[in-house]
Parts: C-alpha cells; sequence; structure tokens
C-alpha cells in the first residue's frame, strides 16, 4: 500500500491557518493526505484579560479543536509573539520539526505581510526545507530525527486581506476553489473564540468570520468561483516545480476541476 501524501501547514499563530488555506487543507484531507497543523507560537500575547501563559493554553486548545475537525495532527513550535526571528537556533528548531512531521507538501506565510512574525515564520520555512535533508545539518536535539529523503514542495499562502506591508494587493500565483467545504473551514475558524475578542478589542475589529468568507469572496471572484484560497508555490534553486498540490486537489488553478 502506498503511503499517503503528508501535508504540513506551519504559520505564525493559532487562527492564521483557518483564515488562509483550511479549505485547501480539507480538500487534501479528502485526497487521502495525512495532515499536520502547526503553529509557531501559541498567541501568548493576544489577550488583554489573561496572562501569557493562561492565554497561551487557551489557544492551543483552540488550534487543538480545529484540527479535529480535520483529522488532523497539531502542534505548537512554542516560539513565543514578537520573538520569531530568522537565526541559527530557530532554523534548526523548525528544521527538527519538519524532520519529525516528514512532509512531501508545506504551506506556510507568505514573505511579505503585515506583521513580522509571518515574514520571520516564511522565511525559516523556506530556509528549513532546504536544510531538512542535509545529512550534517544537526538540529542538537536530545533524539534528532533523520534527515528529510528530498526537499518538500513549498507554498506560500496569501497575506491577510493579499497585501504587503504597505497594503499593495500581491498577485495570485494560483486558486483553489473552496466553496464546496467553505462551512467546514468557517467552523475551523470559529473554534478561536479568545481571537475575536483580543481583535475587537485590539483592532476594533468585530467581523472575525464574516471578513474570513469576505476574502475568500475577493480571490473567488477573480476565478469566477464563489470562495477561493490564493497561493504562490515557490521555484526557487533546487525546490521542486511541478505543482503537488493542484494536483491532489484535482483542480487547474483557474477555479476549474481537471478533467480527469
Amino acid at each position: 500500500m502506498t503511503a499517503p501524501i503528508r501535508v504540513l501547514a506551519l504559520h505564525s499563530h493559532p487562527d492564521d491557518i483557518e483564515f488562509q488555506c483550511a479549505g485547501t487543507l480539507a480538500l487534501l484531507r479528502e485526497a487521502g493526505c495525512h495532515l499536520t497543523l502547526a503553529t509557531m507560537t501559541p498567541g501568548d500575547c493576544g489577550s488583554a484579560e489573561h496572562d501569557a501563559e493562561a492565554i497561551a493554553a487557551i489557544r492551543r486548545a483552540e488550534s487543538e479543536a480545529a484540527a479535529a475537525l480535520l483529522g488532523a495532527d497539531c502542534l505548537c513550535l512554542e516560539f513565543r509573539d514578537l520573538a520569531i526571528f530568522n537565526d541559527d537556533e530557530s532554523r534548526r528548531r523548525v528544521t527538527e520539526v519538519l524532520r519529525r512531521t516528514r512532509p512531501d507538501l508545506i504551506l506556510t506565510a507568505p514573505p511579505a505581510d503585515y506583521l513580522c512574525d509571518h515574514e520571520m515564520t516564511s522565511l525559516l520555512v523556506r530556509d528549513a526545507c532546504f536544510t531538512a535533508p542535509i545529512p550534517n545539518y544537526v538540529t542538537r536535539q536530545w533524539e534528532p530525527a533523520p534527515p528529510l529523503a528530498k526537499i518538500p514542495h513549498l507554498y506560500y499562502v496569501d497575506a491577510i486581506e493579499g497585501g504587503d506591508r504597505d497594503g499593495r494587493l500581491q498577485a495570485a500565483g494560483f486558486h483553489v476553489d473552496v466553496t464546496r467545504v467553505f462551512e467546514l473551514k468557517r467552523q475551523m475558524l470559529a473554534c478561536h473564540a479568545s481571537q475575536r475578542n483580543w481583535l475587537l478589542r485590539q483592532h476594533g475589529i468585530d467581523e472575525y468570520l464574516d471578513s474570513q468568507a469576505k476574502w475568500g469572496a475577493q480571490r473567488g471572484s477573480e476565478v469566477g468561483v464563489e470562495q477561493a484560497e490564493a497561493f504562490r508555490q515557490y521555484l526557487g534553486h533546487a525546490y521542486p516545480h511541478d505543482n503537488l498540490l493542484l494536483k491532489l486537489v484535482g483542480q487547474d488553478g483557474r477555479g476549474g476541476a481537471v478533467k480527469a
């Protein structure tokens, strides 16, 4: 029996995955993939009512509940909010996670976004994909996992509202139609009740679920479907160039299904 394709979605904070790629993850689950949802931090700065330890515990539980809706594994790398840096120790930590989860395909944060944590996550994951197969790149763990056999396929999700640090819209590389699984995506985001409360207090935003639907509809309108998620594949030297993600979900990247 052929082993299932292993997919790792690794973003910065609890709820980032649910906003940006949970629909595609639902389609990948339907395709028989093994899923792991991971966050760099537990969202320890995301509260004005709870201290860091208490809100981290709450948000870990919310992430686990969302992952359970997909039947996915869930983990946190235990960095801290606004303290993710592109340095040697961090790169080795992320590399170890890739070696332990052994993904064939990775979804991660985009290189340009409104928040430093997102951009540092993107850099660390990109480089960890390259270092994970290198035997002499040691992670200094107590019981390190063996190197990967090859560099995984790497994809960037949208930035929040599709904009870079200056709010300029970034073009999509391709789209995935998630209309059919959007309700599950919405249910996953609804698991993150504490984040809705935080955004309401900190940013004056009380459209948590509606903003998810609004951005999905924006990307969907670009390819003529109700709800879509946009991605860009990283095609740097030595990284895979075939589009495994589209092959797995059976779509053409323009809102249509691939004909059998």
